[in-house]
């Protein structure tokens, strides 16, 4: 048995990809089909969101790279865990979307509130709304993937 991952601790765990590469690569179209049509800013808001709650550094890390690769300002970037506090670093939108990644993320502790749902569905419509909820399930697995497998924050072999 060969594996690559090694966790902070020294535990070596599964590469994920090389044991189950048609699932990830399942993930991987599922995730691009979720992105697609999506405003590039919202969708790594939505996954840093996801990630800090997660605690999945390794996807925390991606993502805030990423979003600022896309351009996203640090000001934001920082907010992003306190966005309630700081309403005016982003959109309604971006709101509603921020509401709606932290109730799926977070569903066995109280579902999704009609209120969360009808605040998102108001700002996407149907299409667009499928996209998002499927963006957060698809970021949701990846930080399980990630946090299962130990991945380690930093080394993104993306690249």
């Amino acid at each position: 048995m060969t594996t690559t991952n090694t966790h902070v601790t020294g535990t070596v765990r599964l590469n994920f990809a090389k044991a189950a590469p048609k699932v990830f690569r399942a993930l991987i179209g599922f995730d691009a089909a979720a992105r697609e049509g999506l405003d590039p800013a919202l969708v790594e808001l939505i996954q840093i969101r996801a990630s800090h709650l997660n605690r999945c550094a390794y996807c925390l890390h991606m993502h805030t790279n990423d979003a600022r690769k896309a351009g996203e300002t640090e000001d934001r970037l920082h907010m992003v865990p306190v966005w309630r506090e700081a309403r005016h670093f982003f959109t309604e939108r971006e709101q509603a979307a921020l509401a709606l990644t932290e109730a799926v993320t977070l569903v066995a502790d109280a579902g999704v509130p009609d209120e969360v749902y009808a605040r998102a569905a108001a700002h996407f419509d149907d299409q667009e709304l499928a996209r998002v909820l499927s963006l957060i399930f698809a970021i949701n697995t990846w930080n399980r993937v990630a946090l299962s497998t130990a991945k380690v924050a930093g080394t993104d072999e993306r690249v």
